[in-house]
C-alpha cells in the first residue's frame, strides 16, 4: 500500500510517517526541501531511503498532482501552526489553499482514504459543552484557528459530496523529536526557562504526538470504501486548565514554577498589542493573542468521541519524554529540566497526572 504524506517533515507528519511505515506501508512524501527528510525522520529511527520524495509545495497544483498520482491513500498533514502575526499570510495560503488543492487532486487520483489532519481548534468556540464528531465548525476570531476552520469546512464539503475524506482532530501536541520546535514544545521550553510568569485562565486539550501518529496510521490502513455520515476522529488527549498544566510540569520536573493567572479575556488587549509589536520587534515575544484566545474558548472532547479505541498515554510520560528531549537537544539546561532531564517517565511519574 502506497501512502502519500504531505507535511511529512513536520512534527505531526514525521511521527505519522514513522507510524505508517511501521504498519507496513510504503510512503511517498511531498516536501519543499529534500534535505529536511533526513533531519525529520532520522531521529525517529527511520532511514530516509525508505521513503520516496517528490519535491514541491502543497500550494503548487503540478507538484501536488505528481505526489498523489498512484497513491492508495493520502495523509494531508501539511499545515503552518503558528500564532505569530508575521506569518498570517502564509498560514492562510498553506492551511486553506493547500488543503483544497490536495483533497481535490487526491480525489482525481482515486485515493481512498484521504485523511485531512485538522485540529480541535477548528471547532472553537463551540456552542456545545463537549466536542464530538457532529460538532459544528467554529467561527474563531483568530487567524490560525480561522484557517483551520476554513480548511475543515472544505474537507467536510468533500465528505458531504460522498468523497472518501476522513478528518482527524489532534489536540495541542507535545512530544520529543520536533523538527522545528513548534508552538506547544516552544511554550513548554519557555515555561521551563522562566519566560512565562503570567498565564491566561481557561485551558487547552493536550495530547502526545505519538498517539496522534498512531491514529493516522490506523486511519490510512483501514479498508477502503467506508464513508460513514461523519467520518471524523479525535486523537487521544485530555483537557487541562492552564493551572493544571503548569502544576503537572512542575511535578514532573520537581521544580517550583511560579506563575500568576489572569482572566483570559482581560489579556486580549495585551495579546493584540504583542501582535502589532511583533511586526517591528526583531525577537519573538511569547505572548501571542492566539494562545490567549485559545485558552479562553477551548472546550474538552467528549469521552465517547470517535477515536478508534486509542487511549492517551499518561501525561507524566509525555511531559517527561518531551522535557528530556528538550534537554538532550540543548534547548534547556539540566537545571531547567530538573529530574526529567533523562526523559525516563518510569522514574519521574507520580501517578497523579
Amino acid at each position: 500500500m502506497l501512502v502519500c504524506v504531505t507535511g511529512g517533515t513536520g512534527f505531526v507528519g514525521a511521527h505519522s510517517v514513522a507510524a505508517v511505515l511501521a504498519a507496513g506501508c510504503r510512503v511517498r512524501l511531498l516536501v519543499r526541501d529534500p534535505a529536511a527528510v533526513g533531519r525529520a525522520l532520522g531521529p525517529l529511527g527511520v532511514d530516509p531511503a525508505r521513503v520516496e520524495v517528490v519535491v514541491g509545495d502543497v500550494t503548487a497544483p503540478d507538484a501536488v498532482a505528481r505526489a498523489v498520482t498512484g497513491a492508495d491513500a493520502v495523509l494531508h498533514a501539511a499545515s503552518v501552526y503558528s500564532f505569530d502575526s508575521r506569518k498570517y499570510a502564509q498560514v492562510r495560503r498553506v492551511n486553506v489553499q493547500g488543503t483544497g488543492l490536495v483533497i481535490e487532486a487526491a480525489r482525481r487520483a482515486g485515493a481512498d482514504p484521504i485523511v485531512h489532519v485538522s485540529s480541535v481548534g477548528a471547532l472553537f468556540p463551540s456552542p456545545q459543552a463537549e466536542l464530538g464528531a457532529h460538532s459544528p465548525v467554529g467561527r474563531p476570531r483568530e487567524a490560525y484557528l480561522a484557517s483551520k476552520a476554513a480548511a475543515d469546512l472544505l474537507a467536510r464539503g468533500h465528505q458531504e459530496a460522498g468523497a472518501p475524506v476522513v478528518i482527524s482532530y489532534p489536540p495541542a501536541l507535545l512530544g520529543p523529536h520536533d523538527p522545528y520546535l513548534g508552538d506547544q514544545n516552544a511554550r513548554l521550553r519557555n515555561e521551563l526557562r522562566g519566560l512565562m510568569p503570567l498565564w491566561p485562565s481557561g485551558g487547552l486539550p493536550l495530547g502526545d504526538v505519538r498517539d496522534t501518529a498512531a491514529l493516522h496510521a490506523a486511519l490510512v490502513t483501514r479498508p477502503a470504501g467506508r464513508v460513514p455520515a461523519a467520518d471524523r476522529y479525535f486523537a487521544p488527549g485530555r483537557f487541562l486548565t492552564t493551572r493544571q498544566y503548569v502544576e503537572a510540569v512542575g511535578e514532573v520536573t520537581g521544580r517550583w514554577l511560579p506563575a500568576g493567572y489572569l482572566p483570559a479575556r482581560a489579556m486580549f488587549p495585551v495579546g493584540r498589542l504583542v501582535g502589532l509589536l511583533q511586526h517591528v520587534w526583531p525577537w519573538y515575544i511569547p505572548a501571542e493573542f492566539g494562545a490567549v484566545y485559545t485558552c479562553a474558548v477551548a472546550a474538552p472532547v467528549a469521552v465517547d468521541a470517535p477515536s478508534l479505541g486509542l487511549r492517551a498515554r499518561p501525561l507524566a510520560q509525555t511531559l517527561a519524554d518531551t522535557v528530556g528531549w528538550l534537554h538532550r537537544s540543548g534547548r534547556i539546561s539540566a537545571r531547567q529540566a530538573g529530574r526529567a532531564a533523562g526523559g525516563h517517565p518510569d522514574t519521574v511519574a507520580s501517578g497523579r497526572v
